[in-house]
């Protein structure tokens, strides 16, 4: 085999300079588990997003030295990813898009890599020197740079702020657009981060913080370990001009807060919130499943994203309603819902993604309305009134035709409400809790919400129940409530 060194750029440029990739043995490249592969195909066939992530293998741990440098928005960066074959492998893939590799080795010797050009990205093909076996554990090490603005096959993960530093919005399959990996939620892995930010700025990621590295050109290293299992897509990682805030939950989780410098005052009082938030919500699901907790207040970004361990808002999220309320707590509250729905619980597939956006806003729904702030009822009904027609248009909250839409965000949640309607509020809540508690750090499909549900309660006509909502082509009856129709 010919050990490829020369430069690849991956995400629109051209490749530097072609070379052949060896043919096969008798072992093959990976192929996902119940994936019919047709030839170019890529991908674990995931509904939404068919070319997304790769079989084959699992990856145990991602471990991500990433150096940027502000302003410029270039870095350089080096990925270790611990994995366990789970067929024979000659070559396998991962996911790439917008970086140029300067070398690959797996188990310790200089691997070959290709590009493959996939319909969402990239497909990154590694050809280890000798051939993988199913069950062996093997590192891949992949060194490679490029520029955070850099065009991108693929939507770009990227969001700047007027800082020169940039903060990560990985969802939901622009992990690639900042390392080569394994995208798609089906593969969970534990990480260790070691991220650069020169003097003035600080570095983020998810996890905890361990310590920080000095170094001769006044910039420092900081190093974070997540020890509870992530998705890609729920990656964390910044740097930016900020300032951390500390504090501890009432139960005594240590929480950090990013927050823009010299807006201290302003912000502070606003995350110092987390807590309550904490504990309003442990007392409806138990123990918040992760060591620490915090939000990242950054300008670069618009919206709200539950990065795991670390939620990131937009600073034009913080104000006062109509009515002087602080309304955006509620928002608080639906990003602290995912760290149990979504990123402790995680989808199997983008299919899935009700049982992350239903929980959230149905729990955000009931905090605004115990302060006065809404009545859930109304937004129940009014979303109960628009279903059909979101239906018709975009799928039914188990079957989305996209992610985004109104059927699995208050549609997951109004689905939510008519089982709680159903089987009573003490029997609704047994379910959801016993639900984080039972898969914990795993992933889920709506097949097994099902199941769970019936096992909880021991009523097996909660089957078809759930199934006509998830699934129906029209709103089931609402339980309660007879005088609820569809518009017109």
């Amino acid at each position: 085999m010919t050990t490829r060194r020369s430069a690849l750029k991956l995400g629109g440029a051209a490749v530097a300079a072609a070379v052949a990739v060896p043919a096969l043995g008798s072992t093959a490249i990976a192929q996902p588990h119940g994936f019919d592969p047709k030839p170019g195909s890529d991908g674990v066939g995931d509904p939404l997003f068919p070319t997304l992530g790769n079989g084959g293998y699992q990856v145990v741990h991602y471990d991500l030295t990433f150096d940027f440098t502000p302003v410029t928005y270039d870095f350089t960066a080096v990925v270790r990813i611990n994995a366990r074959a789970t067929q024979d492998l000659s070559a396998f893939n991962l996911d790439a898009d917008g970086h140029t590799i300067d070398s690959v080795t797996v188990a310790g010797r200089p691997a070959t890599w290709a590009l493959a050009p996939g319909k969402s990205g990239q497909e990154f093909t590694v050809t280890p020197a000798r051939p993988l076996h199913d069950g062996q554990a093997f590192t891949t090490e992949i060194r490679y740079r490029g520029n955070g603005k850099s065009p991108r096959l693929g939507l770009t993960g990227w969001k700047f702020g007027t800082d020169g530093g940039f903060a990560s919005a990985a969802q939901s399959s622009r992990a690639d657009t900042f390392l080569p990996c394994n995208d798609t939620p089906s593969d969970k892995a534990t990480w260790t981060f070691h991220i650069t930010a020169p003097q003035g700025y600080v570095a983020a990621a998810n996890g905890e913080l361990l310590h920080r590295t000095p170094r001769a050109d006044g910039s420092t290293v900081w190093h974070f370990a997540l020890r509870e299992r992530m998705a890609t897509e729920l990656i964390g990682i910044a740097v930016v001009k900020g300032t951390y805030l500390y504090g501890t939950s009432h139960r005594g989780l240590p929480l950090r807060h990013i927050v823009p410098q010299g807006q201290e005052d302003k912000y502070g009082p606003i995350v110092a919130r987390t807590a309550d938030h904490l504990a309003w919500l442990e007392a409806k699901f138990g123990r918040y499943p992760f060591s620490v907790y915090g939000v990242h207040i950054y300008d670069g970004y618009t919206d709200a994203l539950e990065n795991q361990t670390l939620s990131l808002f937009s600073t034009n999220w913080f104000k006062l309603n109509a009515n002087g309320q602080p309304g955006y707590e509620t928002t608080m509250v639906h990003e602290l819902v995912h760290q149990w729905f979504g990123d402790s619980v995680t989808p199997n597939d983008w299919q899935q993604a009700w049982l992350n956006e239903g929980p959230a806003v149905y729990y955000a729904g009931l905090y605004g309305e115990e302060r006065g702030w809404s009545v859930f009822e109304d937004k129940m009904k009014a979303t109960y009134e628009k279903l059909d027609a979101v239906r018709a248009a975009d799928g039914p909250p188990g079957l989305p035709k996209a992610l985004g839409g109104t059927n699995i965000y208050d549609g997951g949640a109004l689905v939510l409400y008519a089982l709680s309607l159903r089987i009573g509020q003490r029997k609704f809540d047994k379910v959801m809790r016993e639900w984080v508690k039972r898969f914990k750090d795993s992933t889920y499909t709506s097949e097994a919400f099902i199941r769970h549900t019936v096992d909880v309660t021991r009523d097996s006509s909660l089957d078809p129940f759930l199934r006509d909502w998830l699934f129906g082509a029209v709103n089931p009856p609402m339980p309660g409530h007879p005088d609820w129709k569809a518009s017109a």
